[in-house]
């Protein structure tokens, strides 16, 4: 296979991490815990893994000498930046506490779990994949565990590979697949662990002892360059208006993070917009604004970021998809639904609506509505990333500038779109990421080694240099909520939203009224892996102001 130069010199990095994980360490219990809502139901549900501590390692004094143990890995979901490098720190951990440990990787995601469909992962293939990004070691997939026969299913291959552990590297749904099979495999007395990872590049997966997801800071650095490109070209050509959707299911992480590292005209945050109930008129009132005030001042351009989830914020287009959801969860309407063509969909949807989300779809441009009714997600749900956020505000901005009675704005008034989703999903992990991801897979290993079961790994103090960052893990139970579900209520894992009282928010919006009015465009450039470490391993700024460190 032929390399890159890039790949040739990132295949000789070595990832930093916490220098208390380069010897023996024992882990240290803290208080018992609860989980973040629906404390009784949640406990009743996961009766055997509910309430364990918080576990942090400490370094010790004794090395207690560990048989050979096989462990099995699962890349669980949407790829993220640093994948590789969760399983090579897994991987180079079992070797350090003995070396006829083996790691097993099956393929495809959890599907390759429940059709005993693996590979065994050899220093040979391991070498060939650190620090890249992708998830091609062992692929992934969006298979979900949760019913006992797929369970039964993957105990049988363990069982015969005679692996003691699985490692399950994944977001949200994904972990707390993991929480489901350690609560059975606990129950049935198996005799196997079961540690997640956690992963997104949403930022949405994370509290006070996981402090950030691995990808997020190398996603949000690479759609940094690219808006920082498109704000140089829009200085330059001074005529065109770019309506920029960012990746972020539900959160709108991605969108401020990019934010602080680019300074654009405008950058739209979904839970601000849900806390000020602003409707979609609303928000096209505001850019159309913005369009004229820029106008007036000679500055015909301008740059806006747009979450991806945002319209599921927007109050009136949240009931709209709730209700779609909902009509589309039952099999008989979904049925019926599914004999239709693509007019006919349109008008049964809109029959079946409230008379106030009737009226709101018919107002959409039928590109819209059209998407809104496209396949589902696993969960039943809309899938936002199809839908044309960007289009449409741009489509809505004008019909509002037409009526402001001034021909020459209108005519200004060129609308370009993109939506950055992709592109930063598979890249080379930041230094940040390689050894944030290598240090987790590590942390994996001691969980292991300690003989838990229901933890996510956990590394901390991460503004700090690696060497000064700290290992443990958290019982999975400790994150998760009861939600609503196209098959009813389910235990998930709770998504962490923006903060509006948290410090990455509130200075975004202590600054943006003067990226509005000037044209204050940063420009990131690419991500830097080579250099001094205060440029080349920097996290993102959002972590940085959440652990209270200021901006330059």
């Amino acid at each position: 296979m032929k390399e890159s130069a890039l790949e040739k010199a990132r295949a000789n990095y070595s990832p930093k991490m916490p220098s208390m994980l380069g010897g023996p360490v024992e882990a240290v219990e803290g208080e018992k815990t609860q989980s973040v809502a629906n404390n009784e139901e949640i406990q009743s549900l996961f009766p055997n893994t509910y309430g364990m501590p918080v576990v942090k390692f400490i370094p010790s004094q004794a090395s207690k000498p560990m048989p050979a143990i096989n462990v099995g890995v699962i890349l669980s979901g949407g790829q993220a930046p640093g994948g590789h490098n969760v399983i090579a720190g897994l991987f180079d951990g079992l070797k350090s506490l003995h070396a006829d440990s083996r790691l097993y990787g099956f393929l495809g995601g959890p599907r390759g779990l429940i059709e005993h469909n693996y590979t065994e992962l050899t220093s040979d293939i391991i070498d060939k994949y650190r620090n890249t990004g992708g998830f091609d070691i062992i692929r992934s997939g969006r298979d979900k565990l949760e019913h006992e026969k797929q369970f039964d299913a993957g105990l049988e291959i363990l069982n015969q590979l005679n692996i003691k552990a699985l490692v399950i590297i994944g977001g949200d749904d994904s972990n707390t697949n993991a929480c489901l099979l350690a609560e059975y495999y606990k129950k049935k007395n198996t005799g196997i662990q079961v540690i997640g990872c956690p992963k997104t590049i949403d930022g949405d997966l994370k509290n006070a002892q996981i402090e950030t997801s691995f990808g997020f800071d190398t996603a949000c650095k690479v759609y940094s360059e690219l808006i920082g490109n498109i704000e140089r070209d829009c200085n330059s050509a001074r005529k065109y208006w770019h309506f920029i959707k960012l990746m972020g299911r539900s959160a709108s992480h991605i969108a401020l993070e990019c934010a602080l590292q680019t300074q654009p005209n405008l950058c739209i945050i979904s839970e601000e917009v849900q806390r000020n109930n602003s409707n979609l008129d609303n928000i096209v009132t505001e850019i159309a604004d913005l369009v004229e005030e820029r106008y007036n001042a000679g500055n015909r351009f301008g740059i806006i970021l747009i979450p991806e989830g945002l319209i599921e914020f927007i109050p009136d287009f949240k009931v709209l998809i709730s209700e779609i959801n909902k009509l589309l969860g039952v099999p008989a309407n979904a049925e019926q639904f599914n004999k239709l063509d693509k007019s006919e969909r349109m008008s049964y949807i809109q029959g079946k609506l409230s008379p106030k989300s009737a009226q709101l779809y018919a107002s959409l441009p039928a590109s819209v509505a059209a998407q809104l009714i496209l396949e589902r997600d696993s969960h039943g749900n809309v899938q936002v990333s199809l839908i044309e956020t960007e289009k449409l505000l741009s489509d809505l901005v004008r019909t509002n500038l037409a009526e402001r009675n001034n021909p020459k704005l209108l005519e200004a008034f060129a609308p370009l779109h993109h939506f950055f989703g992709y592109e930063g999903r598979c890249a080379a992990p930041s230094n940040f990421d390689a050894n944030y991801c290598y240090s987790l897979g590590y942390t994996a290993s001691r969980l292991i080694a300690a003989g838990k079961t229901g933890y996510m790994a956990s590394v901390t103090n991460t503004t700090a240099p690696a060497s000064e960052w700290e290992a443990g893990g958290i019982p999975i139970t400790m994150m998760m909520n009861m939600e609503y579900r196209n098959e009813g209520s389910k235990p998930v894992i709770r998504k962490a939203l923006v903060e509006l009282d948290g410090a990455p928010f509130l200075t975004f919006a202590k600054r943006r009224e003067d990226w509005k009015k000037s044209t204050s465009y940063l420009y990131p450039g690419p991500i830097q892996y080579f250099g001094p470490a205060e440029l080349c391993d920097r996290p993102t700024i959002t972590l940085c102001l959440e652990q209270g460190k200021t901006l330059d």
